[in-house]
């Protein structure tokens, strides 16, 4: 029997039995005997029946491969009549009886012979005579009487849950949850363990561990005379299973049963390999085990108990490492709302960046950062944000936008800062000008209102829900030293800021791979200087403003030298057009003009002057480098004079200059003969010898086309997928979310390219790139820098072409190491027999 064949349950419930636990008898049936009852092929009932005795009473319960694709419930006292009433009337009492008789009734006429249940549930009558009544209102509204013989009863549970498997709503749901489009369904075929009647009799369900913090806990409940699992029902008077002064508990009534449901537990723990929850009845103080299924968990009590099992010898540490999803990190990364928590969501939007934060409503840069001097947590909202919004978001507690997607400026920056960001929220009336957001119920939220985002999930929720710390401990550091000693391919973090590359630091990045230096100019002091080099003239002018600078971007590389400690330190040259330095509204020209001391007029003249029909198809990266050199030449300066200093008291820094949004080789020999010339000036000037390596960004598809001339002149080519994306495409990745989910709801896409990289055809110029461009130097590095870096789909792709590391953002780090170090451990392990999946994408429901 194997969960592919029968369902996970069944297998379970097979090793339960072999363990030689008190598991009722059980009969399961395959996915393709199920099948062929859905086709009206019915088994031989009399066999089916045989094995469970005269006048049986039973169950059905489903049995599918994946413990989360849904499926039709169990359904209880199978094999109830009028005879078998009258004679559990007499055994446990005619109340208990009478239940259990209108509960099978009522679930045969609703599931099985799909009546109204309405007319069931009206039923205001109670004891004999509400039974009664119920049998009459089923044989009214099917003509015929209640069945009485346990084979038909049979056959019509069957029947109904095997068609309803197969049915077009259920198999959509499933798809939904990503269940194959032929998945099967076993049944399972229990023999009742009633828990009702005389002596200790009851039904529950033990853990041995908290399902949202992985601890040590014995949890579940326990309800006497009940069966199921009516102990977990909402308002059921259920006591506890571990004496508590709260109340009565299990191991008080019954403490033998207790010892032995821990046993069993223990067992299954270490037998099946996995913290498991079962499912139990007591009958008159003897323990039935009904059903074994994995212990729900939190992401963070996945880590914990996968460790947990590591190290107690039940798992090796490579199977730990295959059992946690590698996005589930994010809970341990980032606060998070308390599953437990009501949420009053307002609308929903793209899961920009994880986390949630609580904070008041703000609309511009400005009041966020005046919240924060008043240590009031707030929300940015904003249509965009842009990089003058920079500020406002690290004042902010999360970001909130109208528009956008994953790769937007909102997205990036938020996910490089672990700041909870939700773009491309159409459900939000954003009126900013008025200051509010109004929700689709009519509600109206204005500044100073407060609002929770859940960058997790996407959701927009009113009011402050309880909150869940982050949790780096001790079970984390673990995992993720595991997943190192089996990672294959580098992984370092885009990191902007020393504050980005201390993050990335902390989470053991192998380095940085992109610094945007432009982003180190946002800071008041330095735009303003900036704006003044923007409005120069003349070159003199250009470069005294450019010799302010200077020492602000020297300062700024000789802390992420010392802070990354002789790891590669990446940095990229200016890239983005000067308009974005400059304001566009009224009120921000005239704020321009008081700081320049320059007329109204000059300064809206230059800011339209600047201005371009596409910009960021325009002057920008390395064009804006050859047209306007004193900036790179400022740059290539502040790094090597950074070098100088930060080798002094260390190793030697080896830093490397990336030139953006190149297309021709001629671009790159023109911008390596400056920062050769600048190189040659720092070392006679400091009289000190240094080396650097020199690259280039591939972010156009004719730099991919012709990697082979470029990287004559470069050490390495390190593909930008964002823009890439954006130029293959020909989609503004800011704009793409407001159709992008229409898109692949039609099939258009796949996926949203911006989201998951496209392998097909992003990833073809990706390999051309890769292999021209090794082919004309073949000690050439070759990396990817752009947001899918952390996306373990794309380091699956980059690990098979050979690439030599990705990139992603510092709170992606540990999400990629332990996504590269699965990959590495399937490579190990190699496939399933049987399966055309790796060993990481089995169901995990059950282990064996």
């Amino acid at each position: 029997m194997s969960p592919m064949t029968h369902g996970g349950r069944a297998k379970c419930l097979q090793r339960l039995v072999r363990l030689d636990m008190p598991v009722p008898r059980t009969v399961a049936l395959s996915f393709a005997e199920v099948h062929r009852i859905a086709a009206g092929k019915m088994p031989d009932m009399k066999r089916l029946l045989e094995p469970f005795g005269e006048a049986p009473l039973l169950c059905v319960r489903p049995s599918s491969e994946g413990a989360d694709w849904g499926g039709p419930g169990a359904i209880l006292n199978i094999g109830l009549n009028d005879a078998r009433y009258a004679e559990l009337s007499a055994r446990i009492g005619t109340e208990a009886a009478c239940g259990l008789y209108r509960r099978f009734i009522q679930s045969y006429a609703v599931d099985v012979a799909r009546l109204d249940p309405d007319e069931f549930e009206e039923i205001e009558e109670t004891g004999e005579a509400g039974l009664q009544a119920m049998l009459r209102a089923f044989e009214d509204e099917m003509e015929e009487p209640f069945p009485q013989d346990p084979a038909v009863q049979l056959a019509g549970v069957l029947r109904s849950m095997a068609r309803a498997w197969e049915g077009t709503t259920a198999r959509i749901l499933r798809e939904a949850k990503g269940a194959p489009v032929d998945a099967g369904l076993g049944l399972v075929v229990q023999e009742l363990a009633l828990g009702l009647g005389q002596g200790e009799c009851g039904s529950g369900v033990i853990q041995l561990v908290n399902s949202h913090s992985g601890h040590p806990q014995i949890t579940g409940r326990y309800l006497r005379q009940s069966q199921g699992r009516d102990a977990l029902q909402q308002g059921a008077e259920a006591i506890f299973l571990e004496d508590d002064p709260r109340g009565p508990s299990l191991q008080e009534l019954a403490p033998e049963a207790f010892d032995e449901l821990i046993a069993h537990t223990q067992l299954m723990r270490k037998r099946l390999r996995a913290e498991m929850q079962a499912e139990f009845t007591l009958v008159n103080g003897r323990v039935h085990i009904l059903d074994g299924v994995r212990v729900a968990r939190s992401g963070r009590a996945a880590v914990r108990i996968a460790v947990s099992l590591a190290e107690d010898g039940i798992i090796p540490h490579e199977e730990a490492l295959l059992r946690i999803e590698p996005r589930a990190l994010n809970e341990l990364l980032h606060r998070q709302v308390d599953p437990d928590a009501p949420r009053d969501c307002i609308a929903k939007g793209i899961a920009a960046s994880p986390g949630a934060a609580t904070g008041i409503l703000v609309f511009s840069a400005a009041e966020a950062q005046a919240a924060a001097a008043r240590n009031e947590p707030c929300i940015l909202v904003r249509r965009e944000t842009s990089p003058e919004d920079i500020r406002g978001m690290h004042a902010a507690v999360g970001v909130l936008t109208e528009r956008g997607g994953m790769t937007s400026h909102a997205a990036v920056i938020g996910r490089g800062m672990g700041l909870p960001c939700v773009v491309g929220v159409s459900d939000l009336r954003f009126q900013t000008r008025q200051n509010t957001l109004t929700a689709a119920d009519g509600r109206v939220f204005r500044e100073g209102d407060v609002l929770t985002i859940d960058g997790t999930n996407g959701e927009v929720l009113a009011g402050a829900p309880d909150l869940m710390e982050a949790s780096l401990d001790e079970a984390f550091q673990t995992l993720m030293s595991w997943a190192d000693d089996m990672c294959d391919i580098g992984i370092r973090a885009n990191a902007d800021t020393p504050a980005d590359a201390q993050t990335a630091r902390n989470f053991a990045a192998q380095g940085i791979g992109l610094c945007r230096t432009e982003h180190m100019f946002f800071e008041a002091d330095r735009l303003t200087v900036m704006r003044e080099m923007i409005f120069a003239d003349e070159p003199q002018d250009r470069r005294a403003a450019i010799d302010r600078l200077l020492p602000m971007q020297r300062a700024d590389f000789a802390e992420l030298f010392r802070i990354m400690q002789g790891q590669p330190v990446c940095i990229r040259l200016f890239d983005p057009p000067l308009h974005e330095f400059l304001p566009h509204d009224r009120a921000g020209h005239r704020e321009l003009a008081e700081a320049l001391d320059l007329p109204l007029s000059d300064v809206t003249r230059r800011v339209e002057a600047l201005s371009e029909y596409n910009p960021m198809l325009g002057m920008r990266g390395v064009r804006l480098g050859i047209t306007v050199p004193e900036i790179y030449d400022m740059q290539a300066r502040a790094i090597f004079e950074a070098t100088v200093e930060a080798s002094r008291d260390g190793a030697a820094v080896v830093p490397e200059i990336m030139i953006p949004l190149v297309s021709a080789k001629r671009e790159v020999e023109l911008v390596k003969t400056r920062i050769d010339a600048v190189a040659a000036a720092v070392r006679v000037e400091t009289g000190r010898n240094f080396t650097y390596r020199l690259g280039v960004m591939v972010e156009t598809p004719r730099a991919a086309l012709r990697a082979g001339e470029i990287a004559q002149h470069s050490a390495f080519l390190s593909f930008g997928t964002n823009d890439l994306t954006q130029m293959t495409y020909g989609l503004s990745r800011d704009d793409a979310g407001r159709f992008m989910s229409k898109y692949v709801n039609l099939g258009v896409y796949p996926e949203d390219p911006f989201h998951t990289l496209d392998t097909d055809g992003v990833g073809e110029l990706l390999t051309i790139g890769a292999e021209r461009g090794r082919a004309a130097r073949p000690d050439l590095t070759v990396s990817i820098c752009g947001e899918h870096g952390g996306s373990p789909e794309s380091i699956a792709f980059c690990r098979a072409a050979g690439f030599d590391y990705v990139s992603c953002s510092p709170f992606r780090v540990p999400v990629a190491r332990l996504a590269a170090a699965q990959l590495a451990v399937a490579d190990k392990i190699g496939w399933i027999a049987g399966s055309n999946r790796p060993y990481a994408a089995v169901p995990a429901q059950y282990y064996s």
